[in-house]
């Protein structure tokens, strides 16, 4: 390092030396803090402006998840009713019958009640119309028809009903009282008083047989 030289003594000149060199070191110190904090003021909003894309891009994949998953369910369901609503076979029905009196007065009509139930594990669907039950008046041992429900109305209206596992559907079928005979044929006659029993069928399957009186 030079000396001093001048009118001065020498520690004035260092002292001045020093002092400079003191406020360059400052100086300095203070630029590089400038810089540093102006680098890190500049990557905190490109990293904000990352994180705000990524929760955008994020929420926009769970929207569009969703609907997939909601449109797959009814499809499924759809399809389970479509297999489950399929014809009833005679062995999927049980039928009941029943009389809503046990004595009736001679010229007085009869009132039946029919059941039928799906003894299924599985809903389906059957034509239960007034064409297809049959329901008939027998003498007490069982040997002798006196009448049928469909003697002279063979024809009914179509009644398709869908029964889950368990349901019933019920009917009631009022006689008149009368003989019939098939396709309505001979004259019709008014039964003597006496014991007698009812059966309801549908396709195969019969009903057991219930008795009542005729006083």
């Amino acid at each position: 390092m030079l000396e001093p030289n001048g009118p001065l003594p020498p520690e004035i000149y260092w002292r001045r030396r020093v002092f400079a060199i003191g406020i360059l070191v400052v100086a300095l110190a203070l630029v590089i803090w400038v810089v540093l904090a102006v680098a890190r003021g500049g990557d905190s909003p490109g990293d904000t402006a990352a994180a705000g894309t990524s929760s955008v891009v994020t929420k926009s994949a769970d929207a569009g998840a969703k609907p997939s998953g909601e449109s797959g369910a009814p499809k499924s369901s759809a399809a389970a009713t479509s297999v489950a609503a399929g014809p009833c076979p005679d062995q999927s029905l049980a039928i009941k019958v029943t009389v809503e009196q046990p004595t009736y007065k001679t010229g007085e009509q009869p009132v039946f009640g029919i059941v039928i139930t799906n003894i299924s594990a599985m809903a389906c669907t059957r034509d239960m119309g007034s064409g297809l039950q049959q329901v008939s008046v027998h003498t007490l041992d069982g040997q002798r028809r006196l009448w049928s429900s469909t003697d002279c109305y063979p024809d009914g209206q179509p009644d398709v009903r869908t029964m889950s596992r368990g349901e019933q559907a019920a009917f009631t079928v009022t006689w008149s009282g009368t003989t019939s005979q098939p396709n309505c044929a001979g004259e019709r006659v008014q039964v003597p008083p006496g014991a007698y029993s009812v059966v309801a069928q549908l396709g195969s399957v019969r009903s057991m047989a219930e008795p009542f009186n005729i006083a």
